[in-house]
């Protein structure tokens, strides 16, 4: 066949043929690497959690009960109302991650920060924020100076009185209540006022209250359950509450969104009827290795009685403290380069040298941690800050490039406005810039972050141990983390059973909570996007 061409003036010869193959070359290599990507998936998805050697019995009962309803009523929406058939899933996904993510915080909770300490500088910082707020509202006549020392005592009589007077009380609530107090208020607050916002204030209190008493009934609900709590509480303030929050507020402001509802209903009781009915009728579920046992369990030298509880623990702290030294430092260093450096040979050299440094093997970030932290420092090895800093200078580079990306999309023309109203630098970029940007910035960080949870190498040569057998109380305690507890299953106690549990079981667990970032930060891309 004669290949169709055309000239174009200034652009060259084009082949239509040419293209079209190149086209479907690419949509081949793309599908390889997504089929490819899912057969490793399911290889090692099926030696962890073993879906074969439930009895047929368990198969039929949700495949009759959860798998045919969540076809009929998906594939019914879908084609005829495919705004309903996203708000169902967001639905039912969001209260999957974020118990994900409640079921972390609880652990915090249970074993390292106890609800009493925790309720003390939240309370705190609460009374900082109202002694600075009554600063600036009732003494505007005093000087600047007066004003900012005023604000400094406030806030650190605050921070050094409060949480020792709270802690040596001799009575005080339950852990469970202080953590409705502490934690349960301000998500009732942000839940109330996203369920009522078009309602008087009346309503949007009557919100908040039962936004509240559903996060309280934890402490009631939980050992009905089976749980204590503690975690019952933190799963519904973190979990249950907002996604109810966001399905009643969303439905408020959409009522055409109403089906969604009834396709996340399905899914919902589907698994809850199945699950009912496996029990009732006796039938055995898969013998997975990632089980209850396995999430709240320690290192053992037997495959079948391993866990990943500390590694999960550390893993956690380790983010945080990641996020709290990289974020500020990277978002700061991104709006300096932005809006304030000029463009010289010395900026220009540095933008190379930030391009390379997202580049180095992760190794040698490792190494540099030794050198700098343990032996110039002398601090210990393998701490909860040591492994922090190392890994935040990680991915340093990482968020100041996608920090500066995020700044680079918002419209030069937003900023001139601002400057034309007589707005200064500084208020041009606090009020338009940097809300107009957070999105980006936000979901480049949530990606960086999702990078760091599944590196080795840097933690390995700090000196972070494989194994712990307990969390870590302290930012001075040693750490682990599940990469580490993985590659010491696969290395150090390299044996078959733990090949053919231990390894794959840690791999699923740490796909899904790296699964589970980069699909926040995809969502948030995506609202953001839709909104501006």
């Amino acid at each position: 066949m004669a290949t169709e061409s055309r000239e174009i003036e200034d652009f060259g010869h084009v082949s239509r043929t040419v293209g079209t193959a190149f086209r479907y070359l690419l949509l081949a290599a793309t599908l390889f690497g997504i089929v490819s990507l899912a057969i490793l998936l399911i290889y090692v998805a099926n030696d962890a959690i073993r879906p074969l050697t439930a009895e047929p019995g368990w198969h039929l009962t949700f495949f009759l009960t959860l798998v045919v309803p969540t076809l009929v009523t998906g594939g019914y929406l879908l084609r005829t109302d495919p705004a309903s058939f996203r708000f169902g899933a967001a639905i039912v996904g969001t209260l999957a991650v974020s118990t994900m993510f409640a079921g972390g915080a609880a652990m915090i909770f249970v074993d390292i920060v106890p609800p009493i300490t925790w309720f003390a500088y939240v309370l705190a910082l609460c009374l900082a924020f109202g002694g600075v707020v009554a600063i600036e509202r009732f003494d505007r006549e005093l000087p600047f100076l007066a004003r900012f020392v005023g604000a400094g005592a406030v806030i650190a009589g605050s921070l050094l009185v409060v949480p020792g007077l709270v802690q040596s009380l001799p009575i005080y609530p339950t852990d469970d209540v202080l953590l409705t107090l502490s934690l349960g208020i301000p998500i009732a607050l942000v839940v109330g006022r996203y369920v009522a916002v078009e309602d008087g204030r009346r309503r949007r209190l009557l919100a908040v209250g039962g936004s509240l008493a559903a996060i309280g009934l934890g402490g009631v609900v939980g050992p009905l359950l089976g749980v204590t709590p503690v975690p019952a509480t933190v799963v519904l303030a973190v979990a249950v509450v907002p996604t109810g929050g966001y399905a009643v507020g969303h439905v408020r402001r959409n009522a055409d969104r109403r089906p969604g509802l009834g396709f996340a209903a399905v899914i919902l009781g589907g698994a809850v009827l199945g699950a009912v009915a496996v029990d009732a009728l006796g039938f055995a579920g898969p013998q997975s290795w990632v089980d209850w046992g396995f999430l709240t369990s320690a290192h053992s030298g037997t495959a079948a009685d391993a866990g990943l509880y500390p590694a999960i623990g550390g893993s956690i702290l380790l983010m945080v403290t990641v996020a709290a030294l990289s974020f500020p430092l990277g978002v700061g260093a991104a709006v300096y380069l932005e809006e304030y450096a000029p463009d010289n040979r010395l900026t220009r050299f540095i933008d190379v040298n930030i391009s390379n440094l997202a580049g180095v093997p992760s190794v040698v970030y490792g190494l540099l941690g030794l050198g700098v932290f343990v032996t110039y420092l002398g601090r210990p090895t393998g701490t909860v800050l040591i492994g922090g800093a190392t890994l935040a200078l990680l991915i340093l580079p990482i968020v100041i490039i996608s920090a500066r990306e995020a700044l680079r999309s918002v419209p030069d023309e937003m900023r001139q406005a601002s400057y034309g109203m007589g707005a200064t630098r500084w208020q041009t970029i606090k009020n338009v810039v940097l809300p107009r940007a957070f999105p980006g910035i936000l979901t480049g960080t949530i990606l960086a972050l999702g990078r760091a949870i599944g590196e080795t190498a840097p933690l390995i040569m700090i000196g972070a141990p494989n194994v712990l057998f307990s969390l870590p109380t302290e930012l001075s305690s040693k750490v682990s983390a599940m990469p580490l507890q993985v590659y010491a299953w696969a290395s150090l106690f390299a044996s078959e059973p733990f090949y053919q549990a231990a390894v794959p079981a840690g791999v699923v667990v740490l796909l899904v909570v790296l699964l589970s970032m980069n699909s926040i930060a995809i969502v948030l891309r995506n609202k953001y996007q839709r909104d501006q």
